[in-house]
């Protein structure tokens, strides 16, 4: 081929290609001279040349390395699972220890090592390794591969109309980076000393000094961050270069738009944590002391150090890269929803120009309000009156995305489905997330609240019942997409109602506690404090609440499970939702679409008046009907 390959298949011409799966996407004219044909990626085309349909993959190419986005996608989304399973089970630990100080933990407790928990008794240091651990493996191991790696493989190229990701084998080096990432953090509890035990923040100079746990922590962070910048840069391309002819911008389903911004917030922000972390492992094999003081006494030993180094600096340089991250955990999540609300209502989003705006703007928004995480770190007045401006302003476009929502659903025809019930429970609870934190905003306020529970409730808002259930609406919403079957709503449901007034047991007392002014990451809860001593009773009440969170989760797990063979069959489009996914089959073959896809409206036309059905696909074309979809 004479020309390159450019793969903007929105730009269209007459030539068309074959792709596996008998996808066909037409070609582009160059400077409208010279016609090309099977105009995808690269690798696509490789695979065309090679003759790609006419020989079977291995079974390790088809589910191992594989390179087809969807078996990515799934990969990530089970692999994050699993990990938000573990660093469940490691919050259930935490919430004994702070239940019932000093009690032996019941069935488990003598098979954690003496090292741990002699006599079944939790040792402080212990305890210390389940906080950073559960934090990190959460945030980093668990949501936002599941959000992003998870639901953005598989989901957004099938909405863009897109046979794959733009860079296949990229995509693929992205999983096993993070799988990679995530056997080192595991593998960290097994080595001399335990896992990492300085927080999911790994501040310096407690980090610099900690056991080896530490230094597998980096070297795991390192490889994760590695895998979200190979994802990001994936995600990007293939969204501004293989987009369905006739998906322009403002026909984008608001989901595509929340991957798109997510994607350039882990390209930004990711780098200068890459190099911290690159540092602060230097500070512990080989001697530097970018982030270590001089003068330090441990134990009343002065460290052998060379010093000169900052601590704050790696603060700065954390959370440059940390809140930025929480839109990374909450954008996929509006996203989520509103697809969902959308469908579900039976009527357009209300207000997607703004949503779009506002989703635009709080990605930018994000990478200048890091240091109100350090209004107590002795900034100047200046300065801290700058990040409380900018953290009061980005709290504007949550509120136009929440209101946004709320908005859509009036005069809806509401269908109370499994994901419908809790998309409408993320609004409330991330509501509740995002108002509580807007004392934080405030140095004045913040003095008294900062690295209390009150922080913690008010995160977890944030992520637990909101991030977390908008990704359970999802799985509910696109698993008969990825199966053809749909999970049982009865075992939904129990699991829907169960979680939710189980969870605000769980973390609505934190703002009780915090209020008080009870710190984070005591090992007894507050105990040796006056002050803590008139909420301590909140502390059981909290982790009952926590057990029977993972109670609920059973539910979920046999029926994700159970559904895969025994779930009832549906057809391609089950929910009558009218983006492109549902245009392809259940589940999509290799290639995604048995023809080519074309856009000829919005994402959202729903009960459009003198439409011969409330739903009109946005494959449709103009003055036809919806095609029969297969059983």
């Amino acid at each position: 081929m004479a020309a390159p390959v450019h793969a903007r298949t929105r730009a269209l011409t007459g030539a068309v290609g074959r792709l596996p799966g008998d996808f066909r996407v037409p070609g582009q004219i160059q400077k409208g001279v010279t016609t090309l044909e099977n105009v995808t990626t690269a690798e696509h085309v490789a695979h065309a040349e090679h003759g790609h349909d006419e020989h079977e993959l291995s079974f390790l190419q088809t589910y191992v390395f594989s390179q087809d986005h969807k078996v990515i996608g799934i990969q990530y989304a089970v692999t994050a699972m699993l990990f938000l399973l573990f660093g469940f089970s490691l919050m259930m630990l935490m919430r004994w220890q702070l239940a019932f100080p000093g009690a032996p933990i019941p069935v488990i407790g003598n098979l954690l090592g003496q090292a741990n928990a002699p006599g079944g008794i939790m040792l402080p240091e212990f305890y210390n390794q389940l906080g950073a651990m559960h934090g990190t493996i959460m945030v980093f191991l668990g949501v936002v591969p599941l959000a992003v790696g998870g639901f953005g493989n598989y989901v957004l190229p099938l909405q863009i109309g897109a046979p794959d990701m733009a860079f296949p084998r990229l995509n693929m080096a992205s999983y096993w980076s993070f799988f990679l990432g995530g056997v080192v953090m595991f593998a960290s509890f097994f080595v001399p000393g335990g896992a990492a035990n300085s927080g999911w923040t790994s501040y310096a100079p407690l980090s610099v000094i900690a056991t080896e746990g530490q230094t597998w922590w980096l070297v795991g962070m390192l490889f994760l961050i590695a895998s979200s910048l190979l994802g990001s840069v994936n995600f990007i391309v293939t969204t501004l270069q293989l987009r369905a002819p006739g998906l322009s911008f403002m026909r984008l389903p608001f989901f595509v738009w929340a991957q798109l911004v997510t994607s350039f917030l882990l390209l930004l922000a990711f780098p200068p944590l890459q190099a911290a972390g690159t540092l602060q492992l230097m500070d512990r094999v080989a001697g530097t002391s970018f982030f270590m003081p001089s003068g330090l006494v441990v134990a009343d030993q002065a460290l052998e150090i060379s010093g000169g180094g900052s601590p704050l600096l790696w603060q700065h340089l954390f959370w440059f890269l940390a809140h930025p991250e929480v839109y990374v955990l909450i954008l996929p999540a509006m996203g989520i929803v509103a697809e969902i609300i959308a469908n579900n209502t039976r009527k357009p989003l209300w207000g997607y120009r703004p949503l779009v705006a506002s989703i635009i703007f709080l990605g930018f928004m994000s990478f200048i309000v890091w240091a109100h995480h350090m209004f107590l770190t002795g900034m100047g007045t200046t300065i801290s009156a700058f990040f409380q401006v900018t953290t009061l302003i980005i709290s504007i476009p949550s509120v136009v995305i929440l209101s946004a929502l709320f908005i859509s659903l009036y005069g809806g025809s509401i269908r109370y489905t499994v994901p419908m019930l809790f998309a409408l429970a993320f609004l409330p609870m991330f509501g509740i997330g995002g108002l509580t934190g807007l004392p934080l905003a405030m140095p004045a306020p913040d003095l008294h609240l900062h690295d209390t529970y009150y922080v913690i409730g008010h995160f977890h808002y944030v992520v637990a019942p909101g991030t977390i259930f908008a990704l359970f609406a999802g799985i509910y919403y696109w698993y008969p997409k990825a199966t053809g079957r749909v999970m049982n709503e009865v075992l939904g449901k129990i699991h829907f109602w169960g979680s939710i007034i189980a969870i605000n047991f769980v973390f609505m007392p934190m703002f009780i506690t915090g209020l008080a002014g009870v710190n984070r990451r005591l090992y007894d809860g507050g105990m040796q404090y006056a002050h803590a001593q008139g909420v301590m009773e909140w502390n059981a009440v909290m982790s009952y609440g926590a057990w029977a969170l993972g109670f609920f989760q059973i539910f979920f797990i046999f029926n994700f499970f159970w559904s895969i063979r025994n779930g009832k069959q549906v057809d391609d489009n089950p929910w009558q939702s009218t983006t492109l996914e549902w245009q392809a089959p259940s589940p999509p073959p290799h290639g995604n679409f048995t023809t080519p896809p074309e856009a000829h409206r919005g994402p959202y036309e729903y009960s459009v008046p003198g439409a011969s059905t409330d739903f009109t696909m946005q494959g449709q074309a103009s003055g036809t009907s919806p095609e029969p979809s297969r059983v």
